[in-house]
């Protein structure tokens, strides 16, 4: 159980670092977004309203991220023995569901202004947009390390990143529309903004949603795992293996070894080895049963003929 305790502390430090990054990010992104919004407005740029809108969904899903790292900082109690860690997945999928909606606000309005290109102020757009850059550069440095560690930083991260690509890209089109005096790229910058951001938002929903649905993670291989138990000395047979994750890089593992005729606690240790430092298991329980059991009664733990013993990393 030591290394139980060590897992605890280093993971109470990590959420703390994390939650400080939010905390400087979402300062950063919430001042420049009253400014853009504004002169959004003034210029009449579609492109630089549709970057205002992506820092608007970064402010909220730094806010959202911030609040599902204090919630899930909130002891275990009776009623939920897993603590509030979930409510981080809860988070990124909210956030991206938030992108959806905002990338398709974006491309309607760009249908809308297809047939009526309004007069842009390209010089205005494009100070502006430089500003935002330089904003979502240094948030983007604050949060890509974390980003590695959780779906909610990654989520947070994602919105930011997004955000830079569309600054860029409304800088590129305010330069095009002050040399050339072409309205209509504003609104083609503005749907290629929408366009971008949908495909990495359907990757962080799917991620979201499998960890909801307590999938297998995507970075476990289940076929090499399954590989890696029956290859343990004595192990004859494996059933009732299940992995699933409560949060990211927190995954979860409980299997019955069959494997007659073996020191227990030797097998345990070795199992526990290969779980945690090969495929990364944060947490497991491992039933050694010294004879198999028929089909039917695989959906129950044998009574007879095992030893039980709960390992955490």
């Amino acid at each position: 159980m030591g290394n139980s305790h060590h897992h605890e502390h280093s993971h109470v430090n990590v959420t703390a670092k994390n939650a400080k990054k939010l905390s400087i990010a979402l300062a950063l992104t919430t001042s420049f977004l009253i400014v853009e919004v504004i002169a959004g407005f003034l210029t009449q740029s579609l492109a630089l309203l549709s970057d205002a809108a992506h820092m608007f969904t970064d402010a909220a899903a730094l806010a959202i991220a911030l609040v599902a790292i204090k919630v899930g900082q909130k002891p275990a109690d009776n009623k939920r023995t897993f603590g509030y860690q979930r409510f981080e997945i809860l988070a990124a999928l909210f956030n991206a569901l938030m992108l959806f909606v905002v990338a398709m606000y974006i491309l309607f309005e760009a249908y809308q202004r297809l047939s009526n290109p309004a007069e842009i102020q390209s010089l205005g757009m494009m100070i502006v947009a430089s500003l935002g850059l330089v904003i979502n550069l240094i948030s983007m440095k604050i949060l890509v390390s974390s980003s590695q560690e959780s779906l909610n930083i990654k989520g947070a991260y994602l919105e930011v990143l997004s955000d830079a690509l569309g600054s860029v890209g409304v800088i590129i089109g305010a330069l095009v529309i002050y040399f050339t005096g072409w309205m209509w790229v504003d609104t083609l910058i503005a749907v290629l903004i929408g366009f971008w951001v949908l495909p990495r938002t359907w990757i962080l929903l799917k991620q979201s949603i499998n960890i909801l649905l307590e999938g297998v993670p995507d970075e476990i291989n289940i076929e090499k795992l399954r590989h890696d138990l029956l290859a343990l000395e004595g192990v004859q047979d494996i059933h009732q293996l299940k992995v699933w994750a409560i949060t990211s890089k927190k995954v979860m593992l409980t299997v019955h070894l069959v494997a007659p005729h073996v020191d227990y606690k030797k097998l345990h240790h070795q199992a526990f080895e290969m779980l945690s430092h090969q495929h990364h298991i944060t947490e497991m329980t491992l039933q050694i049963e010294a004879e198999d059991c028929l089909p039917e009664q695989r959906e129950q733990s044998p009574h007879r003929h095992s030893h039980t013993e709960p390992y955490q990393h």
